[in-house]
């Protein structure tokens, strides 16, 4: 009789080739921790950091009480904050949707040329910060308010952009078909298939976008974009640490307001 010998497979969660690829991944990213970590403490004044925790305790005595009495010259900033970036909001909006319109797969004229140009302007937009943009522009055309506006519109190009051509990407195409099916032009099929499906995603990414360009227009005064910024750096060279603390209580309480009102206003609509 000949033996019939059975061998046993046992399984494993990953083959040998994939644990060694994996161990050589974890190594490869400690090493690069190593040499980022030796980078960023090359020039560090190790005396300044070991002395940090009573220079903020300085500070922070220093910034207590608060200054009350200085809140009623913070309305104007602020109110002029909240208009850079309500203004700089709509303005980016503005210019966003036809780019957005332009970079999507299913609703670009032209796939090889307008596409990617609407997509390099969607990556430049969101690569550079709202606080770059304003330095550029108080260098063009001088500070105020309308360098903050134009800043944030620039910034907030790239966002709605994106969020707004995956909107239009993800729509049901069965809609689309359907109108497209009854002898609708174009413009019909976008107006009636694409743009409904969209209004939902298009108004909460505005209002998001509207949030978190509260929370940048508060610092573009410090390149002299205007804004409560503006008082904040000036509040900041005096050392006038009681002001320093009511401006950024102020700072903190709109954008706690905006996120709420954001929130309802997303709740509303979606």
């Amino acid at each position: 009789m000949s033996e019939i010998t059975h061998y046993k497979e046992v399984w494993s969660h990953r083959t040998p080739r994939t644990r060694l690829f994996m161990w050589l991944g974890w190594l490869a990213l400690v090493a690069l921790f190593v040499w980022c970590w030796q980078l960023m403490t090359e020039n560090t004044i190790w005396a300044f950091v070991w002395d940090a925790p009573r220079q903020a305790s300085d500070i922070g005595s220093r910034m207590w009480p608060p200054r009350l009495s200085y809140l009623p010259e913070l309305m104007q900033p602020l109110w002029d904050t909240i208009n850079i970036a309500t203004l700089g909001t709509i303005g980016g909006v503005i210019m966003a949707v036809p780019v957005a319109f332009m970079a999507a797969r299913n609703t670009t004229p032209s796939a090889t040329i307008l596409r990617p140009i609407a997509l390099f302007i969607i990556v430049a937009s969101r690569s550079i910060n709202a606080l770059i943009w304003a330095l550029l522009l108080v260098a063009i055309i001088g500070p105020g308010l309308l360098a903050g506006i134009i800043a944030i519109a620039l910034r907030s190009i790239g966002f709605v952009g994106k969020l707004l051509y995956e909107a239009i990407e993800e729509t049901d195409a069965r809609q689309v078909e359907a109108i497209a099916a009854t002898g609708a032009s174009e413009a019909q099929i976008l107006n009636y298939g694409i743009v409904p499906q969209v209004m939902p995603a298009f108004w909460g990414i505005s209002v998001f976008r509207w949030d978190i360009n509260i929370r940048e227009s508060t610092i573009l005064g410090l390149v002299g974009a205007g804004g409560i910024g503006l008082k904040l750096q000036a509040s900041l060279n005096v050392l006038a640490w009681p002001q320093v603390t009511v401006i950024l209580l102020l700072i903190l309480a709109t954008v706690v307001f905006s996120e709420w009102v954001s929130a309802k206003v997303r709740h509303a609509i979606i």
